[in-house]
């Protein structure tokens, strides 16, 4: 068996530590050894959000913490608490791949200051500010193989591109997408304040997050057209946030050059389903958001929400676990990536 391949992560958040946890819960952790976190909060924090989470539940492990170590498992993760790249000694610490988490950057001359101090390559937790910022743009499942070992920064997308992407790609191969509006129903996120604040100059930002429904800008459109650039032009978005703690939904109208049925679009995902259970989901139960809490997959299409408006307008929904999904999806992205460089 291969050496595991060393790990870092650089912002341990609500999907840095989701990261983690999801390399233990599905038995990858003897691929990957995670070598070092940076992450400004303090070490005691660290270790009772990791043990203790309100979303995903208890740690499926032990944790617990020294002077300079975040300890998983009986494993010791060495400790940063530094604001700039630069800071940390990646070098010496033999990183092969660092996971970006912590959201702050999204530009190719930033992401490089990662590979200048010693990371070997990057695995972006979001969407680069552009394509030419990053090697390649990666949404597990659809377009993987096209990443090579000579890549050194590559983005895994955005929570929703994983989730909207594969629904769309089978839809245009099968009828073909003219134009198409997505709606993203988002749970809450932590750039929200609990009461009204003044943190953002985005008026709509200053709005408590458990009291509304908030508009907020989405890259989504930009995401999709990234991915499938034969939509180019083709697409619009939207995105509310609602006062839920986790799982999300996009309401996907679209229109088709071929005429479609409610059919026969729900037996293609129910395929999709059976060719990728570990990615695509299909339910045609009377389900609710809750019920996809802490589901790995990327997307699971709802059949009981399809509709056909004429033969050529389509409305279908899609639900996801937009931190636990898009953690697994990290994890596939950085074992893929770690094949290929063999």
């Amino acid at each position: 068996m291969s050496a595991p391949l060393r790990l870092a992560i650089n912002g341990y958040g609500r999907i840095g530590r989701c990261f983690l946890r999801a390399l233990r819960e599905s038995g990858r952790m003897a691929e990957f050894e995670i070598v070092a976190i940076n992450e400004p909060a303090a070490l005691p924090a660290l270790a009772h959000l990791t043990r203790f989470d309100s979303t995903h539940g208890p740690f499926p492990g032990t944790v617990s913490h020294d002077d300079h170590h975040l300890i998983v498992d009986g494993k010791p993760i060495a400790v940063w608490h530094e604001r700039e790249p630069e800071a940390v000694p990646w070098r010496e610490l033999d990183i092969d791949i660092l996971v970006e988490c912590s959201g702050q950057y999204t530009g190719r001359a930033d992401l490089e200051r990662f590979l200048h101090a010693g990371c070997r390559r990057v695995l972006l937790s979001n969407p680069g500010r552009s394509a030419a910022d990053v090697d390649a743009t990666v949404v597990f499942g659809v377009n993987h193989q096209d990443l090579h070992s000579d890549a050194r920064i590559v983005s895994a997308a955005s929570c929703t591109t994983n989730a909207v992407v594969p629904v769309l790609e089978r839809i245009h191969r099968s009828a073909g997408i003219e134009h198409v509006f997505l709606t993203t129903l988002h749970s809450v996120m932590n750039d929200q304040p609990l009461l009204d604040g003044y943190h953002s100059a985005d008026l709509r930002y200053t709005r408590s997050a458990i009291q509304s429904f908030v508009p907020v800008p989405t890259g989504l459109a930009r995401g999709v057209e990234r991915l499938l650039p034969e939509l180019q032009g083709k697409v619009l978005a939207k995105a509310i946030r609602v006062p839920t703690l986790n799982v999300s939904s996009i309401d996907v109208m679209l229109q088709t050059r071929q005429p479609v049925t409610q059919e026969g679009i729900n037996a293609m995902m129910a395929q999709a389903s059976v060719q990728s259970p570990e990615l695509f989901g299909y339910t045609d139960c009377a389900q609710a958001s809750a019920d996809f809490n802490h589901c790995s997959l990327s997307t699971v299409f709802d059949a009981s929400q399809t509709r056909i408006n004429g033969p050529h307008l389509l409305n279908v929904l899609v639900w996801f676990d937009n931190e636990w999904g898009f953690a697994n999806r990290l994890v596939d992205v950085a074992r893929y990536w770690r094949a290929q460089a063999r």
